[in-house]
């Protein structure tokens, strides 16, 4: 954790519960730090609106963060959007028109108060990262910076749903955890008596959001809504893009430091999903001091060289052995002036007989991999400091067609997104393409470097995608995420490609064979640094952490096994996150998690994905618990999904409420 610092320039206090009437009329509840004398000197505001319930869902990082930069002299502003925690209303979906509207007035409101000095920053990680970007897209006059952290300028291309127009397991995954989230009830020392028929209202209106999301296949109107890179130029406010190399939402940074018009910086460690004054893996930065820098200059107008820093700060990882956790990840940081940067120069090479970067192929390479392939491969977006990591990659590499390099005599250093252009035939109409590329160490262990994934009948299009004629060449690029990472001397680098990769993503509905004819690795390269990083940052600090009883320490497993009888391969996933209650206000907050995904190799079809949620909450002498459970199974022309949500009080039941869902299949 980071160093505690409790002594600020300026003495804070801490309003709970601040309503917020919006102009319909909804009720919103904000917490709010601020300097004890800002009525005497107003200071700008800062908002971070979200769905996880600042009483309990994310109040770790709440108690770092808010304090201590509400002692730097400002005001800092957690809402829960309407539908959500304490506040009124319902929530239909993530990223509405509503939400982003909500945000535009809270931020009209906030600069019209006496303790405000009438300008207004924005930020968050994850869901409040996307709202950043997505509000400063609307120019509320007072917004003039937003730092955003995890977060994706396409929706359709680069979040949680589609991939390279690859169904993602996360979509159904995450559809599970909005179901369970959401169903929460406010709290009653907030809200008052009225919190039952609040809950009530809330559960009844409950959006099954698999059902929208998986039927969503192709990049619509729907997706473009919320996705900045429609329109870069309409962002004016200054943007600082920070994420992990560790994250799915790796490539924000790069996109929105080479193509926004506005003041912005990037800066990528080695971390997972979290702020990164308390990430893992190491090193950890002092995030808030970069955060106040950025405030100070955007928001106060000190003139103290933020627009002056390098335009992408970035970890380069050195080369371990792969783990499904690690502690800490060695490497150094690298600072380019601009970006894309002229030191990075793209390097060819050719996939050959099973070679790669020693001439081209001299027959084809088919590629029919068993639909299991992809057991090692790790979160979407590792956040509960869990095995969730990509693990040593030989399995999967055994089910791929591979393309090895030659052992390297001088370190590679590749920063940047590689390419693969590829010419291939499929016999099937829908396929699936996934790249790997993976760093072959010396100890025989192969770790995954970074990967893409393309549905290849999206190869030119996701707003119109085209079925594969079978037999028929075509020809198709897939992007890599982007990565920083050094392949030491003595090592050598693999390309590996299979046609699945579960649970990451759904299965096509037929086991293709794509045989390629050729296909060229365009690697982004620069020129190995000796010894020093290029750029430091300040150690992590943060206000003092949250104060509370453990009830129930938190625990996770992950287990992929093989039915000896069956052939049927599950990946099985515990995470207990524990139960805590919160000393300032008694408030009793725990959920558990277990996900199970089996597949036979043999038949993709035979795919089924099952999450079971539990959320317990209350007080001694009052408790509730929601329980949320989702299934979901396909054929070659319908995904079929079911869901079952449960609410009770006190160990009885006050609400339960089914689905079940058939959505058609027409390019996933």
């Amino acid at each position: 954790m980071p160093e505690v610092e409790t002594a600020f320039a300026r003495d804070i206090r801490v309003i709970e519960d601040q309503p917020i009437l919006m102009p319909d009329g909804c009720r919103l509840s904000a917490r709010i730090w601020m300097p004890k004398d800002a009525e005497e000197n107003p200071v700008p505001v800062i908002l971070e609106h979200l769905p996880y319930r600042k009483r309990d869902g994310t109040i770790v990082r709440d108690s770092l963060t808010h304090p201590w930069m509400a002692g730097q002299g400002y005001a800092c502003l957690r809402v829960d959007m309407r539908g959500n925690g304490d506040s009124d209303g319902l929530m239909e979906d993530e990223y509405t028109p509503q939400e982003l509207q909500d945000a535009c007035d809270v931020i009209a409101w906030a600069t019209a108060q006496p303790w405000c000095s009438g300008t207004a920053g924005m930020m968050g990680i994850s869901w409040g990262g996307f709202n950043s970007l997505q509000v400063a897209a609307l120019r509320p006059p007072a917004l003039k910076a937003i730092i955003t952290l995890c977060s994706t300028v396409d929706r359709f291309a680069d979040d949680i749903h589609f991939k390279g127009g690859c169904l993602l397991g996360e979509n159904f995954g995450w559809a599970a955890n909005m179901l369970s989230y959401s169903s929460r009830p406010p709290d009653p020392l907030i809200v008052g008596d009225r919190w039952r028929a609040m809950w009530r209202e809330r559960l009844e209106a409950m959006p099954f959001l698999a059902r929208e999301w998986i039927s969503r296949q192709t990049r619509d109107a729907y997706w473009k809504h919320g996705s900045v890179c429609e329109d870069f130029d309409a962002i004016e406010a200054a943007v600082l893009s920070i994420g992990g190399w560790h994250d799915g939402y790796r490539n924000t940074i790069s996109h929105l430091v080479e193509n926004l018009d506005a003041p912005v910086k990037g800066i990528v460690g080695p971390w997972i999903h979290k702020y990164p004054h308390y990430a893992g893996p190491e090193p950890r930065i002092g995030f808030l001091q970069e955060a106040r820098r950025w405030w100070d200059r955007w928001l106060k107008g000190i003139d103290n060289g933020a627009e002056s820093l390098p335009a992408y700060r970035a970890w380069l990882m050195d080369s371990i052995a792969p783990a499904r956790w690690v502690d800490e990840r060695p490497g150094r940081w690298i600072a380019e002036a601009e970006w894309p940067s002229p030191a990075v120069i793209e390097t060819s090479f050719d996939l050959g007989d099973g070679t790669l970067g020693q001439g081209p192929m001299t027959g084809p390479a088919p590629v029919e991999s068993p639909a299991d392939c992809g057991s090692q491969a790790g979160e979407y977006f590792p956040f509960a400091y869990g095995p969730e990591l990509p693990d040593e990659q030989g399995p999967d590499d055994a089910k791929s067609v591979c393309f090895d390099g030659d052992t390297l005599a001088e370190p590679l250093d590749i920063v940047g997104a590689p390419r693969l252009v590829l010419r291939a035939v499929s016999d099937k109409p829908m396929a699936q393409f996934v790249v790997r590329l993976c760093d072959l160490r010396p100890d025989g262990t192969s770790a995954l470097i970074t990967l893409g994934v393309l549905n290849l009948t999206h190869r030119t299009s996701s707003e119109t995608p085209e079925l594969l004629t079978p037999g028929e060449s075509f020809e198709a690029t897939v992007i890599l995420d982007q990565i920083a990472y050094r392949i030491p001397a003595g090592h050598r680098l693999r390309v590996a490609v299979s046609t699945a990769y579960w649970p990451f993503l759904w299965p096509a509905p037929e086991r293709a064979t794509v045989t390629l004819d050729s296909g060229r690795l365009a690697l982004p390269c620069r020129t190995p640094l000796a010894g020093a990083d290029e750029c430091s940052f300040e150690k992590p600090v943060g206000a003092a952490p949250w104060r509370h009883d453990v009830l129930r320490p938190s625990a996770s497993t992950r287990v992929t096994e093989t039915d000896s009888a069956t052939g049927v391969v599950t990946t099985a996933i515990f995470n207990d996150a524990g139960e805590n209650r919160d000393l300032e206000h008694g408030l009793i907050s725990g959920s558990t998690t277990r996900e199970r995904w089996s597949i036979h190799p043999d038949d993709p079809l035979s795919a089924c994905a099952h999450i079971r949620w539990e959320q317990t909450g209350g007080r001694d002498g009052w408790r509730t618990a929601t329980v949320a459970e989702m299934e979901m199974r396909c054929d070659r022309d319908w995904f079929f999904v079911t869901g079952r949500l449960e609410a009770s009080e006190n160990g009885e039941t006050v609400f339960a409420r089914d689905w079940d869902e058939r959505i058609a299949r027409r390019f996933v």
